[in-house]
């Protein structure tokens, strides 16, 4: 990870925290006279994807598991997103994340934190994608063994 020239500036965002920024958004819009365009008028979802398109561009994105408030779909077009702005150098990511499609993103630096700290290791050996090959290849025995043999 390096910083960018003449970029002082980063952005945290939690799913959570959603709520409040965009709240934050309409009192800066609103104070600045710009017609109302609420991110409250969308789905959780829509309106984290429509926060990335329309207010980020430039900076270092630290971002906590921002599959919450999205879909699988949803997360494919978040990875467009991510890679729209990354391949114009413009923008940094750190992303803490438990989904297999958003680890996948082409070039990206998988790290795993164990008690030795955080160490590098590839796409097909995180845990995201083995559990979720493992669930997929097989999702009747992954579920008896879950569940138990007396639920089919």
């Amino acid at each position: 990870m390096s910083w960018m020239p003449k970029v002082n500036r980063g952005f945290f965002l939690r799913a959570e925290s959603l709520f409040n920024f965009a709240s934050y958004i309409d009192e800066v819009d609103r104070e600045a006279g710009l017609p109302r365009n609420s991110l409250h008028d969308r789905s959780h979802g829509e309106a984290f994807l429509t926060l990335f398109q329309k207010r980020f561009n430039r900076g270092l994105f630290i971002l906590d598991e921002p599959e919450a408030a999205l879909s699988p779909q949803r997360q494919l077009a978040f990875l467009r997103i991510l890679h729209e702005l990354t391949t114009q150098g413009q923008a940094q990511f750190l992303i803490a994340t438990h989904s297999p499609l958003i680890i996948a993103f082409p070039g990206a630096r998988v790290l795993r934190l164990s008690k030795a700290g955080f160490e590098p290791i590839r796409y097909q050996d995180s845990e995201q994608f083995q559990l979720t090959k493992s669930f997929l290849d097989s999702p009747d025995r992954f579920l008896q063994h879950l569940l138990g043999p007396e639920n089919p």
